[in-house]
């Protein structure tokens, strides 16, 4: 549980799973900060990272290094699928998520099912470079409760992506055996899943419990791995499945070139990122994953 302050002039995140160990970054300004109906929605400038936005006591994302999450979290499952058009994207109110899945230009639609209306309003004013591409024409905007959307709508969507806060409170509900089976109902023939994946250094026995819960609802399981700076241990891993037992995640299906990833305004994800994030782990990871996956 988190127990974050604003201690003088700095912002503290600090867990109570994670003991002796805190992430603070110094604040210049607070832009905003109230509750929500669903959560308390903290926005500060910060001295060298941009804005920051907090849910919970809880780092969300800054804008720094927003990109090196919510690349990995869209591309790598957008690249393991040959023709993605429809797209869920669960949480992830900010809009980063959603920038990067427009992207695609056989997206025809992506639909943003967040709960909390103020996390989207809060993130269009001091997140603009992440939330302004939620008034596109291809997006369709759900405000209310993911699990449910899903079951009014099976069968649904290629790709599915879950971008969670950390197993907390509410968020409890979205890291369990039951949630995945609602993604697999959602997802059509040949669908992936992508979702929020917690941090080796401080979570690698809740990691081992949830890739245990994926291999006994979909056919193709894998743990990626990827860094930024502001999240616990600068780490962040990311669960991939598809119901396709024919698809491997860890192969890019468009091995763009450097002018494409230019192009595509790409600063952390590439093909070569792709390959490396699944097979390249730190040892002692590897090996404890090796009792759940074949790594």
């Amino acid at each position: 549980m988190a127990a974050s302050k604003i201690d003088g002039k700095w912002f503290r995140e600090i867990d109570d799973a994670w003991k002796g160990y805190s992430i603070s970054l110094e604040i210049e300004e607070v832009l905003y900060h109230e509750k929500s109906d669903f959560q308390d929605i903290l926005v500060f400038k910060s001295t060298t990272f941009g804005n920051v936005l907090v849910l919970d006591g809880v780092y969300q994302c800054t804008e720094r290094d927003e990109f090196s999450y919510q690349e990995m979290i869209a591309h790598l499952p957008l690249n393991s699928h040959p023709n993605p058009t429809k797209v869920l994207v669960v949480g992830g109110g900010d809009g980063g998520v959603v920038r990067e899945v427009l992207k695609y230009p056989s997206v025809e639609q992506v639909v943003l099912c967040e709960i909390d209306q103020k996390v989207i309003d809060v993130s269009k004013k001091y997140l603009p470079d992440m939330a302004s591409c939620l008034s596109d024409p291809r997006v369709l905007v759900h405000v209310g409760d993911g699990v449910k959307y899903m079951e009014e709508n099976t069968q649904s969507f290629d790709v599915i992506i879950t971008d969670a806060p950390d197993p907390i409170g509410a968020a409890k509900g979205l890291y369990t055996k039951d949630y995945y089976e609602g993604l697999k109902r959602a997802l059509k023939p040949k669908g992936i899943i992508s979702c929020q994946g917690e941090t080796l250094w401080f979570d690698l026995d809740f990691i081992k419990k949830i890739l245990t819960y994926c291999k006994g609802v979909f056919p193709v399981v894998a743990y990626a791995s990827g860094y930024t700076p502001t999240y616990a241990g600068g780490h962040m891993g990311f669960f991939l499945c598809s119901n396709d037992s024919s698809i491997n995640l860890k192969e890019p299906i468009r091995n763009y070139s450097n002018k494409e990833l230019d192009d595509m305004s790409m600063k952390y994800y590439s093909p070569h990122v792709h390959r490396a994030c699944f097979n390249v782990l730190p040892y002692f990871a590897r090996k404890a994953l090796t009792e759940v996956l074949d790594t």
